[in-house]
């Protein structure tokens, strides 16, 4: 297979902030110690970090046990990610500290102090252990983004339950299979939530999935919106009612550093969800290091990552990683554009946000909309911006960077996965200097590689797989029940165990990585291989672009044709003249090659709600074909609907 080709030229360099380095958490000075000696024993780097972030209640005997591709981090050791995350901190003087700044879509908002969440997740823990959840028992979550989601994981952690988060958006079949394959018991949910302005249900997607759950004992209910709900005899119970009835004295399981954490589901191409198993400590090892040295992160800062906790950005990003931490993070339930398209920064602007991580569909969202609704507000108190979920065009990281950074805010672009556990390629904000589009570095520990088919390292800006080389503690620890998966998806790509993610990437001469996007999404046109960041990073790279996602389609003469679907800026007239334009522009900047064979314009793209640009769609749309596999995520059936009658 021919190597992937790299066209895009970006030589825009950002050093850190004098006075941001000044007070930084990891200076330049121990980031490049520490990098050296990742290099040298990665063991004892993870070792080093794992003292540093971790309480534990027994000592590991060894670091790593490596019998590829099977790994056992800090093995003979036990804590409790539950205690590392409340109770550590009642005992160094957050007891009183907001842990949780919560604020409904309605406007409803709570607050709770690490001492107060201590209380409610010991009382759910008592209510799981009620239900006759035990250790090594899985539980189900279906919510929407409260605090009772963060309590609900919180209390499995105590006692040892594996949780699986299923995401509020996922319909009744895709739960049900959820809930069977990981052999949930009891399911925690609510009666529904608020989104765009309207409260929508929940419990009817519960009932209608348990029904098909014959291991399902027990059915746990919040009350959020008090719509009529309705409740089964002897299997259903309100939340309220039970917490009620409890102890708020649950002293934490001690548990071994490998016992199952949770279960994510994570999409397979064959349309089979993947289970992706997560351990405990070397997980929450990887979580809080990478927290703490990325997001720079001092009890002084309200920290906002706007995942929901259905996706792994939520559980290492919003939930392990800064409670670990002890941070105030801020939770905001509903979408960023109600009741108006200044929402997001109205929230920095009243809870005066210092560190911001969110994903770069977001960003180009509000590229589209103008720089009018974040210039109404105050953003003074953002210090850090970061960005996840997928390559970011270099220009829609300037606008970030200009606009709500004020040009004083570093931005660290993170390359990680479901499967890696936490981030795994970043800059460090006060040590490493940042170039608009590059996630730049892989942190410490790290050993990540751009290899050819043949599994030798690619040369300086030629294009090749992304793969880490050697084993790291937040690594997934198989796919739940089915070891033969686990080894062909991830493991079978070259001759020596080396992990495969499945992204394109190339390195620059001073060995920044540069993220081309998904293999399955490179193009191969005239037998050349382009990968869709790139092109889309050309198109957005125009003044009258705010989003493109490209994707290819079947020619007879060139294999394959690129076609873009262009989302315009705001007050830009969308025609003839811009796509000939937009082709030259295309060009110009990355060469004829790469010039899109079609454009077509629409007001949006047709996401996930976790902000994933929905490729395969747009692949259908773009050849024609009828659209097949799981549309559920979709964050707004209309925009499907909107480019079907564009092509009628």
């Amino acid at each position: 297979m021919p190597d992937i080709e790299s066209l895009l030229k970006e030589k825009r360099v950002f050093e850190p902030p004098k006075e941001f380095a000044k007070r930084a958490k990891w200076s330049k000075r121990e980031f490049t110690a520490l990098r050296k000696l990742g290099e040298k024993s990665p063991e004892r780097f993870w070792a080093q970090m794992a003292k540093r972030h971790v309480s534990w209640f027994k000592p590991w005997r060894k670091v790593l046990e490596w019998k590829a591709p099977y790994a056992k981090w800090f093995v003979g050791a036990q804590t409790n990610v539950s205690y590392n995350c409340l109770d550590r901190h009642l005992e160094n003087g957050r007891r009183n500290k907001a842990a949780l700044i919560w604020e409904g879509e309605p406007g409803d908002s709570r607050v709770l102090t690490y001492g107060q969440l201590h209380r409610e997740v010991c009382k759910f823990a008592n209510v799981l252990k009620g239900l006759g959840v035990a250790k090594g028992d899985r539980v189900a979550l279906y919510m929407p983004l409260v605090p009772e989601a963060v309590i609900a994981m919180l209390a499995c952690t105590r006692i040892g339950a594996p949780h699986s988060v299923v995401f509020g958006g996922f319909s009744a079949e895709s739960l049900r299979d959820r809930i069977n394959d990981a052999g949930a018991k009891v399911v925690i949910t609510a009666d529904g939530g608020h989104r765009r302005g309207s409260a929508f249900a929940l419990k009817p997607a519960v009932d209608e999935a348990v029904a098909g759950c014959p291991g399902v004992e027990s059915v746990v209910v919040v009350q959020r919106t008090r719509q009529d709900t309705a409740m089964k005899p002897g299997r259903d119970h309100w939340w309220h009612a039970l917490m009620a009835t409890v102890s708020a004295d649950c002293p934490p399981a001690k548990l071994d550093a490998e016992h199952p954490l949770f279960i994510l589901y994570t999409s397979g191409t064959t349309g089979q969800p993947k289970g992706i198993l997560h351990t405990t400590g070397g997980y929450l090892t990887h979580v809080a290091a990478t927290t703490q040295a990325i997001f720079d992160l001092g009890d002084d800062d309200v920290y906002w990552c706007t995942a929901d906790v259905g996706w792994i950005t939520g559980h290492s990003y919003v939930v392990y990683g800064p409670l670990a931490n002890g941070a105030t993070v801020l939770l905001y339930e509903g979408v960023p554009t109600h009741p108006g398209p200044d929402r997001w920064w109205s929230l920095i602007e009243k809870y005066g946000v210092t560190v911001l991580y969110t994903a770069p569909t977001a960003i180009r969202t509000f590229i589209r909309l103008g720089d009018e609704h974040p210039n109404r507000h105050d953003l003074s108190s953002l210090r850090l911006l970061g960005s996840v979920g997928e390559p970011i065009n270099p220009e829609a990281w300037m606008w970030y960077h200009r606009v709500i950074g004020g040009k004083r805010c570093p931005i660290v672009d993170t390359w990680w996965q479901t499967e890696t556990g936490g981030i795994m390629i970043t800059p460090l904000p006060g040590a490493v200097p940042t170039k608009p589009g590059s996630a730049t570095l892989p942190f410490p520990g790290i050993d990540a590689a751009v290899l050819d088919a043949d599994g030798k390292e690619v040369k300086p800006r030629a294009g090749g797989f992304l793969a880490v080389r050697k084993p790291w503690p937040g690594m997934l620890r198989g796919i739940w029940g089915d070891a033969k998966r686990y080894e062909q998806t991830y493991w079978s790509k070259w001759k020596k165990p080396t992990y495969f993610p499945g992204d394109g990437a190339h390195r620059d001469d001073k060995g920044y990585f540069w993220i081309l996007g998904r293999i399955d999404d490179v193009m191969n046109i005239s037998g050349h291989r382009i990968g869709t960041m790139e092109v889309e990073s050309a198109i957005v790279s125009h003044e009258q672009v705010a989003e493109a996602a490209v994707v290819g389609r079947p020619d007879e003469i060139t294999g394959t044709a690129i076609v873009a679907f262009v989302t315009p800026r705001s007050g830009t007239a969308a025609g003839a003249a811009l796509v000939e334009e937009l082709r030259g522009h295309v060009a110009k900047h990355i060469g004829a090659i790469a010039k899109p064979a079609d454009i077509r314009f629409t007001d949006a793209l047709p996401k996930t709600r976790s902000g994933k640009i929905m490729r395969r769609l747009l692949r259908d749309i773009a050849a024609g074909k009828e659209t097949v596999g799981d549309t559920t995520t979709l964050e707004d059936y209309s925009v499907l609907a909107k480019l079907r009658e564009s092509e009628e």
